[in-house]
């Protein structure tokens, strides 16, 4: 459905370009390099591209400004995996069109795939095709869309607003039903390395390490789902 005033994203530019989300006062990406730090986290946190498969689900917390999808999309290409892939993103407050596309002018890497998301962006669609992943993006609050989800994947990338700032994004409700929302042996990935999120994803049946994180955090935090 089209973006409406009420959920949209609020957006404040810092740091030469960096969209700030104002509800929370957190940057959508590294202050850095934003597509490294995707490949480092949820690529590199999720052992992709080497697990790709015709078919592969991949689910997400924070769709965001879209540079994770691109960037997986990417990955997939390069790697030269035959088939498509899956990826489901929940999102609460929609960027604009208009914003992401500001936002993604900062990675010239990009710019082949930036046409055809923004292009179904703007016209409201959130089902969508890019290249070879079938995309859809579930807009509402998911604590209440993810449990209601039918589907299961066999990578998460766990991208919400810091833990500090969005704290209900990292609940462990949440995380529970994200483990609920796994493949046997999926993975997850995620940039935080705070203690409270690595506990509930610990109870909520991972597997979770801390691992060397991106650029100015120290740690970011993978694991795998342990099956009975």
């Amino acid at each position: 459905m089209p973006d409406t005033p009420s959920d949209t994203a609020q957006i404040d530019w810092r740091d030469g370009g960096v969209p700030v989300a104002r509800r929370f006062d957190d940057p959508y990406f590294s202050l850095g390099d934003g597509l490294a730090e995707t490949r480092h986290v949820f690529l590199g946190g999720n052992e992709l591209p080497a697990r790709f498969h015709d078919g592969f689900h991949i689910a997400e917390l924070g769709f965001g400004t879209g540079l994770n999808l691109i960037a997986t999309v990417l990955a997939w290409q390069e790697a030269g995996v035959p088939g498509r892939f899956r990826f489901t993103s929940f999102e609460a407050f929609p960027m604009s069109a208009d914003d992401m596309a500001r936002a993604l002018s900062a990675f010239p890497e990009t710019a082949g795939m930036e046409e055809p998301l923004l292009s179904a962006w703007s016209e409201g669609r959130r089902r969508f095709t890019l290249g070879p992943a079938e995309v859809e993006v579930v807009e509402g609050d998911a604590r209440e869309t993810l449990p209601l989800w039918a589907g299961r994947a066999d990578a998460w990338f766990l991208d919400g607003f810091s833990p500090a700032k969005n704290p209900e994004l990292w609940h462990e409700t949440l995380m529970a039903a994200v483990a609920d929302h796994t493949c046997p042996g999926g993975t997850f990935a995620t940039y935080t390395a705070a203690g409270h999120v690595r506990r509930a994803l610990q109870a909520a049946g991972f597997a979770v390490e801390r691992r060397e994180g991106y650029g100015r955090k120290r740690h970011m935090t993978a694991g795998r789902l342990l099956t009975p």
